[in-house]
């Protein structure tokens, strides 16, 4: 049954009242201070003004100030008892038969802004920043263009999630330009490194964990309890320059081949919301160490799309659609292993899935892949593309369905302007 907001919801808004997705907004009146809202249909809820009114009034959230925060690190902080009472809390405000809200004829205006009237922000303070790489089908891709069909996955991947050290400075969001990264690319022969531009940037379609409560220093997360350390996803393009990556990536991995820029979603879709949806993750084999064995092993359908504006262009081309639910290693299993050896995660820290790809073609989540490595040029309505060009965008959508109503994570874009140098 379909949940009845007293704020209007169109059918195919990814934000009904079984979603209340969190982020973080700022007006545009003079001297307008970031602060925690939720979306409801083309509205943002201001949760400092609900709180400040006294309508958090369970005994998690009553006497705290996590919504009077320039972000959401305090809250996620605090973590599943309270995001749980304050989902119940903002769905009964929320409900068409409630009137706490509803008839209140200050503060409706006050706490319930116009979408299209703020500016959204990075939803939490990002201190760390991991990128993993979980895709069966994207590291079985990779592995046959650079390393042939023979042995394309290197066999530690089938017993640990493979991640890297992200940057988390260069995480920014959902619209911010992306700058052309500037490096050393493969020399042909016995040529030297060219520099300049990066020849081959590229998209990556993830999603990304938002860490709530941390661990101590030196202890580990049990993968069966790592949900309760996990408060919600978005959507991340982690941008990829292809020939900075693949000249620099011997011995110690990836680094300013990733490092220019990361692009997220300002929406975060709780694992609350997201719970109707979850669905049996494959089957692996061989069988993983027994840290990683999970009593229920859970991906979620969730559907994903790329599509690419080219420069130039008005219309927008659909190249990629994928599903979360293609994961092989879990996101628990992830936050389980990134503890394994002691090393502490902290409230807002944040952690990619690696690039989601399907089986199909058509499921591919870059354009590595779609292209194979440029030998099969994209048509993009009219045009072509192996990699993208100075003033292509790039825009991600992800959504579940539900029966009359969809719970979405909005959109995820980024545009490519040229290098200044």
């Amino acid at each position: 049954m379909v949940l009845k907001s007293f704020v209007e919801v169109e059918p195919e808004s990814p934000f009904p009242l079984e979603n209340l997705p969190y982020g973080v907004f700022k007006t545009d009146e003079p001297g307008s201070l970031p602060r925690p809202g939720v979306a409801i249909g083309n509205y943002v809820l201001d949760l400092s003004a609900i709180a400040s009114a006294g309508l958090f009034n369970g005994p998690l959230l009553s006497n705290s100030d996590c919504f009077n925060q320039p972000n959401l690190n305090k809250f996620v902080g605090l973590g599943r008892p309270a995001w749980k009472e304050a989902r119940a809390t903002l769905q009964k405000l929320l409900s068409a038969t409630e009137p706490t809200l509803r008839d209140n004829a200050d503060l409706r205006p006050l706490a319930l802004l116009p979408m299209d009237k703020v500016q959204m922000l990075l939803p939490v303070a990002i201190g760390d920043y991991t990128d993993f790489f979980s895709s069966m089908h994207h590291a079985k891709n990779c592995g046959t263009i650079f390393r042939g069909p023979e042995n394309p996955v290197n066999r530690n991947w089938f017993h640990l999630p493979i991640a890297y050290h992200g940057r988390a400075s260069s995480i920014v969001i959902s619209g911010t330009d992306i700058i052309r990264p500037r490096g050393q690319g493969p020399p042909t022969g016995n040529a030297t490194p060219y520099f300049g531009p990066s020849r081959k940037l590229d998209f990556e379609l993830e999603m990304a964990a938002v860490v709530g409560p941390g661990n101590e220093l030196g202890t580990m997360v049990d993968v069966n309890e790592a949900a309760n350390h996990i408060f919600g996803l978005v959507l991340m393009n982690d941008w990829s320059a292809r020939d900075i990556q693949a000249w620099e990536y011997v011995p110690l991995g990836p680094f300013l081949g990733k490092s220019f820029g990361t692009t997220i979603s300002p929406w975060i879709v709780t694992l609350d919301a997201l719970e109707p949806f979850a669905c049996e993750a494959p089957k692996q084999n061989p069988s993983p160490s027994s840290y990683l064995v999970e009593k229920t092993s859970r991906n979620y359908d969730i559907s994903l799309e790329v599509l690419i504006k080219p420069s130039g262009q008005a219309d927008s081309c659909v190249v990629t659609r994928s599903n979360f639910n293609h994961l092989y290693w879990t996101i628990t299993q992830q936050l389980a292993h990134h503890t394994i050896n002691g090393c502490n995660l902290r409230p807002g820290d944040l952690f990619g899935t690696g690039t989601i790809s399907g089986p199909e073609p058509e499921s591919y989540g870059c354009l590595l892949e779609l292209t194979w490595n440029g030998q099969k040029p994209l048509s993009l309505g009219g045009t072509t593309r192996t990699f993208l060009e100075d003033g292509d965008e790039v825009t991600f959508y992800g959504y579940c369905q539900g029966n009359g109503y969809k719970v979405g994570f909005g959109s995820c874009s980024g545009k490519i302007v040229p290098s200044p140098l």
